[in-house]
Protein backbone atom coordinates (compact mmCIF):
# COMPACT_ATOMS: atom_id res chain seq x y z
CA UNK A 1 0.00 0.00 0.00
CA UNK A 2 3.34 2.34 0.52
CA UNK A 3 4.28 1.69 -2.20
CA UNK A 4 1.32 2.46 -3.98
CA UNK A 5 0.84 5.16 -2.84
CA UNK A 6 4.76 6.29 -3.36
CA UNK A 7 3.88 5.99 -7.15
CA UNK A 8 0.88 7.73 -7.11
CA UNK A 9 3.10 10.91 -5.09
CA UNK A 10 5.32 10.60 -8.10
CA UNK A 11 2.81 10.69 -11.04
CA UNK A 12 0.79 13.39 -10.19
CA UNK A 13 1.26 16.57 -12.49
CA UNK A 14 3.35 18.40 -9.47
CA UNK A 15 6.07 16.58 -9.25
CA UNK A 16 9.22 18.17 -9.12
CA UNK A 17 10.36 16.58 -12.39
CA UNK A 18 6.92 17.75 -14.36
CA UNK A 19 7.24 20.87 -13.16
CA UNK A 20 10.75 21.61 -14.16
CA UNK A 21 9.75 20.07 -17.46
CA UNK A 22 6.98 22.28 -17.80
CA UNK A 23 9.34 25.80 -17.23
CA UNK A 24 11.58 24.25 -19.64
CA UNK A 25 9.02 24.02 -21.99
CA UNK A 26 7.89 27.84 -21.59
CA UNK A 27 11.54 28.87 -21.17
CA UNK A 28 12.36 27.04 -25.21
CA UNK A 29 8.75 28.91 -26.08
CA UNK A 30 9.49 32.23 -25.23
CA UNK A 31 13.15 32.11 -26.51
CA UNK A 32 11.48 30.43 -29.80
CA UNK A 33 8.87 33.12 -30.42
CA UNK A 34 10.39 36.21 -31.11
CA UNK A 35 12.65 34.56 -34.18
CA UNK A 36 9.23 32.84 -34.94
CA UNK A 37 7.15 35.90 -35.11
CA UNK A 38 9.95 37.80 -36.99
CA UNK A 39 10.11 35.16 -40.00
CA UNK A 40 6.62 34.96 -40.08
CA UNK A 41 6.21 38.66 -40.67
CA UNK A 42 9.68 39.26 -42.79
CA UNK A 43 9.64 35.91 -44.52
CA UNK A 44 6.67 34.16 -44.07
CA UNK A 45 4.25 36.88 -44.97
CA UNK A 46 6.00 38.65 -47.75
CA UNK A 47 6.38 35.82 -49.63
CA UNK A 48 2.99 34.68 -49.56
CA UNK A 49 1.49 38.20 -50.14
CA UNK A 50 4.10 37.73 -53.68
CA UNK A 51 3.06 34.94 -54.31
CA UNK A 52 -0.57 36.17 -54.38
CA UNK A 53 0.27 39.42 -56.34
CA UNK A 54 1.44 36.90 -59.06
CA UNK A 55 -2.03 35.79 -59.74
CA UNK A 56 -3.58 39.16 -60.22
CA UNK A 57 -5.24 40.22 -63.20
CA UNK A 58 -2.32 43.07 -65.22
CA UNK A 59 -3.27 45.43 -67.72
CA UNK A 60 -1.49 47.25 -69.96
CA UNK A 61 -1.60 50.69 -66.76
CA UNK A 62 -3.32 48.48 -64.07
CA UNK A 63 -3.59 46.14 -61.96
CA UNK A 64 -6.74 44.56 -59.71
CA UNK A 65 -7.14 41.34 -57.36
CA UNK A 66 -9.45 39.64 -59.74
CA UNK A 67 -7.07 35.74 -59.35
CA UNK A 68 -5.73 34.80 -62.80
CA UNK A 69 -3.08 32.63 -64.30
CA UNK A 70 -2.53 34.83 -67.40
CA UNK A 71 0.53 36.29 -65.80
CA UNK A 72 1.93 32.68 -65.51
CA UNK A 73 1.23 32.02 -68.73
CA UNK A 74 2.38 34.96 -70.07
CA UNK A 75 5.76 34.66 -68.12
CA UNK A 76 6.27 31.19 -69.08
CA UNK A 77 5.67 31.40 -72.89
CA UNK A 78 7.74 34.51 -73.16
CA UNK A 79 10.73 33.87 -75.07
CA UNK A 80 12.35 37.35 -73.33
CA UNK A 81 11.26 36.10 -69.83
CA UNK A 82 12.46 32.59 -70.73
CA UNK A 83 15.90 34.06 -72.30
CA UNK A 84 16.20 36.07 -69.00
CA UNK A 85 16.27 32.91 -66.74
CA UNK A 86 19.07 31.47 -68.82
CA UNK A 87 21.13 33.97 -68.88
CA UNK A 88 20.60 34.67 -65.07
CA UNK A 89 21.99 30.85 -64.45
CA UNK A 90 24.58 30.95 -67.12
CA UNK A 91 25.86 34.11 -65.18
CA UNK A 92 25.55 32.46 -61.67
CA UNK A 93 27.08 29.44 -62.91
CA UNK A 94 30.24 31.53 -64.68
CA UNK A 95 30.65 33.96 -61.35
CA UNK A 96 30.69 31.11 -59.12
CA UNK A 97 33.24 29.51 -60.81
CA UNK A 98 35.56 31.99 -61.11
CA UNK A 99 34.92 33.22 -57.36
CA UNK A 100 36.23 29.97 -56.67
CA UNK A 101 39.32 30.03 -58.89
CA UNK A 102 40.19 33.82 -57.70
CA UNK A 103 39.40 33.03 -54.38
CA UNK A 104 40.60 30.05 -53.43
CA UNK A 105 44.13 30.74 -53.73
CA UNK A 106 43.45 33.73 -51.65
CA UNK A 107 41.93 32.13 -48.76
CA UNK A 108 44.74 28.84 -49.19
CA UNK A 109 47.55 31.97 -48.68
CA UNK A 110 45.93 33.68 -45.59
CA UNK A 111 44.48 30.40 -43.57
CA UNK A 112 47.11 28.39 -44.54
CA UNK A 113 50.58 29.92 -45.27
CA UNK A 114 50.00 33.01 -43.10
CA UNK A 115 50.13 31.52 -39.86
CA UNK A 116 50.49 35.16 -37.90
CA UNK A 117 47.13 36.13 -37.14
CA UNK A 118 47.61 39.42 -36.95
CA UNK A 119 48.55 39.66 -40.68
CA UNK A 120 45.56 37.08 -40.99
CA UNK A 121 43.55 39.75 -39.87
CA UNK A 122 45.10 42.79 -41.62
CA UNK A 123 45.22 40.48 -44.61
CA UNK A 124 41.57 40.18 -44.38
CA UNK A 125 41.12 43.56 -43.86
CA UNK A 126 42.32 44.33 -46.98
CA UNK A 127 39.97 42.38 -48.84
CA UNK A 128 36.86 44.19 -47.52
CA UNK A 129 38.76 47.57 -47.89
CA UNK A 130 36.75 48.15 -51.32
CA UNK A 131 33.04 47.61 -49.42
CA UNK A 132 33.77 50.76 -47.25
CA UNK A 133 32.62 52.72 -50.52
CA UNK A 134 29.34 52.31 -52.18
CA UNK A 135 27.76 49.51 -54.11
CA UNK A 136 27.58 51.22 -57.18
CA UNK A 137 30.83 53.16 -56.63
CA UNK A 138 32.76 49.89 -56.99
CA UNK A 139 30.48 48.72 -60.08
CA UNK A 140 30.84 51.95 -62.14
CA UNK A 141 34.78 51.86 -61.32
CA UNK A 142 35.54 49.40 -63.85
CA UNK A 143 33.98 51.56 -66.37
CA UNK A 144 37.05 53.86 -66.83
CA UNK A 145 39.14 50.28 -66.58
CA UNK A 146 37.60 48.59 -69.43
CA UNK A 147 36.73 51.49 -71.77
CA UNK A 148 38.20 51.52 -75.12
CA UNK A 149 40.14 54.34 -73.60
CA UNK A 150 40.43 52.64 -70.74
CA UNK A 151 43.75 51.41 -68.61
CA UNK A 152 43.67 48.27 -69.35
CA UNK A 153 43.48 49.38 -73.36
CA UNK A 154 45.77 51.34 -72.75
CA UNK A 155 48.46 49.57 -71.03
CA UNK A 156 47.98 46.42 -74.03
CA UNK A 157 48.44 49.12 -77.16
CA UNK A 158 51.41 50.47 -75.31
CA UNK A 159 53.02 47.17 -74.67
CA UNK A 160 52.22 46.55 -78.11
CA UNK A 161 50.12 43.37 -77.28
CA UNK A 162 47.01 44.80 -79.79
CA UNK A 163 46.80 47.34 -82.08
CA UNK A 164 43.00 48.57 -81.19
CA UNK A 165 40.75 48.77 -78.23
CA UNK A 166 39.07 45.59 -77.12
CA UNK A 167 35.26 46.50 -77.48
CA UNK A 168 34.60 43.68 -76.03
CA UNK A 169 35.61 44.53 -72.67
CA UNK A 170 32.46 47.14 -71.43
CA UNK A 171 29.31 47.35 -71.94
CA UNK A 172 29.22 43.71 -72.50
CA UNK A 173 28.73 40.01 -70.80
CA UNK A 174 32.25 39.99 -69.95
CA UNK A 175 32.56 43.41 -67.90
CA UNK A 176 29.48 41.83 -66.20
CA UNK A 177 31.46 38.96 -65.38
CA UNK A 178 34.34 40.72 -64.29
CA UNK A 179 32.49 43.42 -62.29
CA UNK A 180 30.64 40.56 -60.49
CA UNK A 181 33.68 38.65 -59.68
CA UNK A 182 35.71 41.12 -58.59
CA UNK A 183 32.42 42.24 -56.09
CA UNK A 184 31.33 38.93 -54.69
CA UNK A 185 34.94 37.17 -54.40
CA UNK A 186 35.02 37.90 -50.59
CA UNK A 187 32.08 36.16 -49.66
CA UNK A 188 34.10 33.24 -50.98
CA UNK A 189 37.66 34.38 -49.25
CA UNK A 190 36.18 34.87 -46.16
CA UNK A 191 34.21 31.54 -45.08
CA UNK A 192 37.25 29.56 -47.14
CA UNK A 193 40.00 31.19 -44.83
CA UNK A 194 37.82 30.45 -41.97
CA UNK A 195 38.04 26.68 -42.54
CA UNK A 196 41.53 26.30 -43.75
CA UNK A 197 42.67 28.75 -40.64
CA UNK A 198 41.30 25.19 -38.54
CA UNK A 199 43.50 22.94 -40.15
CA UNK A 200 45.82 21.52 -37.65
CA UNK A 201 49.48 22.32 -39.52
CA UNK A 202 50.58 19.21 -37.88
CA UNK A 203 48.76 16.71 -40.04
CA UNK A 204 50.30 18.58 -43.04
CA UNK A 205 53.29 18.22 -41.93
CA UNK A 206 53.41 14.57 -40.92
CA UNK A 207 51.65 13.81 -44.72
CA UNK A 208 55.11 15.85 -45.90
CA UNK A 209 57.48 13.77 -43.50
CA UNK A 210 55.93 10.45 -45.16
CA UNK A 211 56.71 11.77 -48.95
CA UNK A 212 53.43 12.94 -50.13
CA UNK A 213 53.75 15.70 -52.36
CA UNK A 214 51.74 19.34 -51.99
CA UNK A 215 49.31 17.85 -54.71
CA UNK A 216 48.46 14.72 -52.89
CA UNK A 217 48.23 16.51 -49.27
CA UNK A 218 46.09 18.90 -50.88
CA UNK A 219 43.45 16.67 -52.94
CA UNK A 220 43.72 14.20 -49.97
CA UNK A 221 43.54 16.55 -46.86
CA UNK A 222 43.23 20.40 -47.64
CA UNK A 223 40.62 20.33 -50.01
CA UNK A 224 37.99 17.76 -48.41
CA UNK A 225 39.13 19.84 -45.12
CA UNK A 226 37.95 23.06 -47.00
CA UNK A 227 34.82 22.08 -48.92
CA UNK A 228 32.22 23.19 -46.19
CA UNK A 229 33.70 26.59 -46.40
CA UNK A 230 33.95 26.39 -50.32
CA UNK A 231 30.18 25.49 -49.74
CA UNK A 232 29.05 28.54 -47.66
CA UNK A 233 30.81 30.59 -49.67
CA UNK A 234 29.07 29.26 -53.06
CA UNK A 235 25.66 29.73 -51.16
CA UNK A 236 26.51 33.45 -49.80
CA UNK A 237 27.24 34.36 -53.84
CA UNK A 238 24.82 32.47 -55.40
CA UNK A 239 21.95 34.28 -53.30
CA UNK A 240 23.33 37.83 -54.19
CA UNK A 241 24.43 37.05 -57.88
CA UNK A 242 20.98 35.48 -58.37
CA UNK A 243 19.24 38.43 -57.43
CA UNK A 244 21.40 40.75 -59.03
CA UNK A 245 20.36 43.74 -61.27
CA UNK A 246 22.59 46.83 -60.33
CA UNK A 247 25.71 45.08 -61.85
CA UNK A 248 24.18 44.54 -65.22
CA UNK A 249 22.17 47.65 -65.80
CA UNK A 250 25.15 49.29 -65.24
CA UNK A 251 28.25 47.30 -66.89
CA UNK A 252 26.27 45.46 -69.73
CA UNK A 253 24.85 48.87 -71.65
CA UNK A 254 21.32 47.25 -71.26
CA UNK A 255 22.77 44.50 -73.06
CA UNK A 256 22.45 41.58 -70.13
CA UNK A 257 18.90 41.28 -68.91
CA UNK A 258 19.01 39.14 -65.65
CA UNK A 259 15.90 38.35 -63.84
CA UNK A 260 16.37 41.21 -61.52
CA UNK A 261 16.42 43.80 -64.50
CA UNK A 262 13.06 41.79 -65.05
CA UNK A 263 11.64 42.39 -61.45
CA UNK A 264 13.09 46.45 -61.67
CA UNK A 265 11.65 47.22 -65.15
CA UNK A 266 8.30 45.54 -64.02
CA UNK A 267 7.59 47.11 -61.12
CA UNK A 268 9.04 50.76 -62.47
CA UNK A 269 5.99 50.24 -65.10
CA UNK A 270 3.42 49.14 -62.31
CA UNK A 271 3.34 45.40 -63.67
CA UNK A 272 3.13 44.35 -60.41
CA UNK A 273 2.00 40.51 -61.29
CA UNK A 274 4.67 40.27 -63.65
CA UNK A 275 6.90 41.34 -61.37
CA UNK A 276 5.52 38.48 -58.65
CA UNK A 277 6.02 36.01 -60.60
CA UNK A 278 9.51 37.12 -61.79
CA UNK A 279 10.54 37.17 -57.93
CA UNK A 280 8.48 33.32 -57.36
CA UNK A 281 10.23 32.04 -60.06
CA UNK A 282 13.62 33.30 -58.59
CA UNK A 283 12.91 32.96 -55.18
CA UNK A 284 12.40 29.33 -56.10
CA UNK A 285 15.60 29.02 -57.99
CA UNK A 286 17.64 30.31 -55.40
CA UNK A 287 16.34 27.92 -53.19
CA UNK A 288 16.89 24.93 -55.23
CA UNK A 289 20.27 26.02 -55.64
CA UNK A 290 20.75 26.63 -51.42
CA UNK A 291 19.33 22.76 -51.18
CA UNK A 292 21.98 21.91 -53.39
CA UNK A 293 24.08 23.02 -51.63
CA UNK A 294 23.12 21.77 -48.62
CA UNK A 295 22.75 18.38 -49.48
CA UNK A 296 26.45 18.82 -50.70
CA UNK A 297 28.16 19.00 -46.81
CA UNK A 298 26.37 18.96 -43.65
CA UNK A 299 27.54 22.31 -42.31
CA UNK A 300 25.83 21.62 -39.05
CA UNK A 301 28.46 18.91 -38.82
CA UNK A 302 31.41 20.48 -40.75
CA UNK A 303 31.03 23.81 -39.19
Amino acid sequence: MSALSTDTHFATPHSPAELREKKDRRRAISLLTPGLLWMFFFMVLPMAMVIYVSFWTQTTFSVNSTLTTASWKHFLSSATYLSAIWTTLRIWLIVLISTVVVGYPVALFIGLFVRNKTLQTALLVACVIPFWTSFLIRVIAWRPMLGTEGAINVILMKLGIISEPLTFLLFSEFSVLVGMTQIYCVFMVGPITFMLGRIDISVIEAARDLGASFGTIFRRIILPLSLPGVIVGAIFVSVMVLGEFATAASLSGRKVNLLGNIIVSQVGSLKWAFAAVAGVVLTIIITAVIALALRLVDLRKEM
